[in-house]
């Protein structure tokens, strides 16, 4: 008995030792975000890598959601004789949950990745420790332009998957079962509104924060050599989609409690 209160007390202190350590590096990230020299072209090449890049994988899964979606809520709601609120309800649900979930998890799962291991390699090639050698902040050099850019394309991520997501309900609703395109974006245009936006644009920041932040973390601690590197990849996309899941419930109790 004394064994595992030992291991359980050994593991809860090694749980606020990592959270203190997260803590410390997102702050840090954040204050060096706002203090000079700022280089743009290391801002622009992020945005390029993360936004730019994923939007192929963006586009193939909004527009199969929003089909998904279409399908699925025709068929449920044409039991109580609602087929007119199709519109409203693929809407909603992209717009509220879906869109920032779902591209936040496509974007972790291609940029987030990569970013992980990009910087784990760097940091078990000893290239951080050379930078810092330089007299080269390595969090304001390879972390602070990864989040800024989070920050600005999972908003932008998230508005196009609402859209091709909205027009792939259209695709299935309206020119597959027959809906009528009027009804369809008449009564969505009745029943959302800027709340909603408001919703969704606040749930992309937070990922877009929480995505950057975790992975750019777990690279920028990794262990030594491939498996040290190929360990903080693979817990960087999976803490990072369970942050995002949690992050959805829990910034949607609140907005709902508010």
């Amino acid at each position: 008995m004394e064994k595992v209160l030992e291991g359980i007390g050994r593991s809860f202190l090694h749980l606020l030792q990592t959270l203190g350590r997260m803590g410390v590096f997102l702050c840090t990230a954040l204050f060096l975000a706002v203090v000079p020299p700022f280089k743009s072209e290391h801002l622009i090449r992020q945005v390029h890598f993360i936004g730019v890049k994923s939007i192929s994988i963006i586009l193939l899964t909004a527009a199969f959601t929003g089909m998904v979606l279409g399908l699925q809520g025709f068929y449920t709601l044409r039991k109580f004789g609602s087929e007119a609120l199709l519109g409203p309800s693929v809407a909603l649900s992209l717009i509220r949950e879906l869109g920032p979930v779902l591209s936040a998890l496509m974007v972790t799962g291609r940029a987030g990745s990569a970013m992980a291991a990009e910087i784990g390699i760097m940091r078990i090639t000893e290239q951080i420790d050379a930078l810092t050698a330089m007299g080269l902040n390595p969090v304001k050099h390879l972390v602070v332009p990864k989040v800024i850019a989070g920050l600005i394309t999972f908003p932008l991520l998230m508005a196009i998957f609402d859209v091709i997501g909205i027009y792939g309900g259209y695709l299935v609703g309206v020119q597959l079962l027959g809906l009528s395109s009027g009804t369809y974006f008449g009564e969505m245009a009745t029943s959302v509104d800027m709340a909603d936006v408001k919703m969704g644009f606040l749930k992309s920041l937070s990922f877009g924060l929480l995505v950057t932040w975790t992975c750019t973390y777990k690279g920028f601690y990794t262990g030594y050599g491939a498996e040290g590197v190929s360990r903080a990849t693979t817990e960087a996309v999976v803490l990072s989609s369970v942050l995002v899941l949690a992050g959805d419930y829990l910034i949607t109790s609140v907005m709902h409690v508010g």
